[in-house]
């Protein structure tokens, strides 16, 4: 077996991996970099010049580490946890390591947090908040917020639709999501109609350039470009003040589609395609109700021959 290679080596020939034949994003690239550049510099810290020499205990040492002087929590600790794991595996599938120091080691419980969801009143308001007294931008601003909700977008998403992935004959919209996988997603009356307004009103204005700054996006900003993932940011609590809302975040009117889907009697893993997500369990957040839902299921449905017995 060869001897074992220091460690900036083991870490170029483990990202050539992920980049070549795993075809990670770049992004996915950068947060494995940081969280292994991390552990590198503690290894060299502690002594360790090769990751032969490293055991189960330095690897628990460095996790705490990271808890007590960075402050990470349980979901970033066990995703620091889930690179590093990944990072041993591969050097013991190369012949690297004889055994792998990481596989002991369990990752952290993490507790899911709920959403915040805002209710079907709240979502009107914030849209409606998107009015002519908001200023010369509010159809785009309307178009949207409508999207957002209607297609349960990412702020991230928002900047990335093209004016040629909308389709309103049939009312569907093309969406890039993250790891560059697209899907399709249908949408309602209202955001057609506010897209349609906005794409005949305001839409030839915004495109006025004719150096190819637009880069065949749908949503633009006042100078032609695609909407910035800051730029959804600030559109979406604007328009929350605007409405009297409070601390409203892109992602909540992700959260509302999803929700009020869910409570409308959509399936599970129908959510789950219009969101893009690849694992069921990451749709399964948004199965909460509140209690008058639940309530509501139980007056509705529960038949009523049936009997509590002690």
């Amino acid at each position: 077996m060869a001897d074992s290679a220091d460690i900036t080596t083991a870490l170029d020939g483990f990202f050539a991996y992920l980049k070549v034949e795993a075809g990670l994003s770049a992004a996915t690239l950068e947060a494995y970099r940081r969280d292994l550049d991390l552990l590198a510099r503690d290894l060299a810290e502690a002594g360790r010049s090769g990751y032969a020499q490293v055991e189960p205990r330095d690897l628990a040492d460095h996790l705490r580490r990271l808890h007590r002087e960075r402050d990470l929590q349980p979901a970033s600790i066990a995703r620091h946890l889930s690179s590093i794991r990944m990072f041993f595996r591969w050097l013991e599938a190369n012949g690297r390591i004889e055994r792998n120091p990481a596989a002991p080691l369990i990752p952290p419980t993490r507790w899911k947090r709920m959403p915040g969801v805002l209710s079907p009143g709240k979502m009107r308001a914030l849209i409606e908040a998107a009015s002519p007294e908001a200023g010369r931008l509010w159809r785009r601003d309307r178009a949207m917020l409508e999207l957002m909700y209607a297609a349960g977008l990412r702020a991230s998403e928002v900047g990335a639709l093209k004016r040629d992935g909308w389709r309103p004959d049939i009312a569907v919209l093309l969406v890039d999501g993250k790891g560059e996988k697209q899907r399709l997603v249908p949408v309602g009356k209202p955001a057609v109609a506010a897209v349609e307004q906005y794409i005949e009103d305001l839409y030839p204005t915004l495109r006025r350039f004719d150096d190819g700054r637009d880069a065949g996006g749908l949503l633009l900003s006042h100078t032609g470009r695609p909407l910035t993932r800051v730029a959804v940011w600030q559109i979406v609590r604007k328009h929350a003040e605007r409405a009297d809302l409070g601390d409203v975040h892109p992602h909540m009117l992700r959260h509302s589609f999803a929700t009020h889907l869910l409570q409308g009697g959509a399936d599970l893993r129908v959510v789950q395609e219009l969101l893009g997500h690849s694992n069921i369990t990451t749709t399964q957040v948004y199965t909460h109700v509140d209690s008058r839902h639940l309530r509501d299921v139980v007056m509705n449905y529960l038949p009523r021959e049936t009997k509590l017995t002690a």
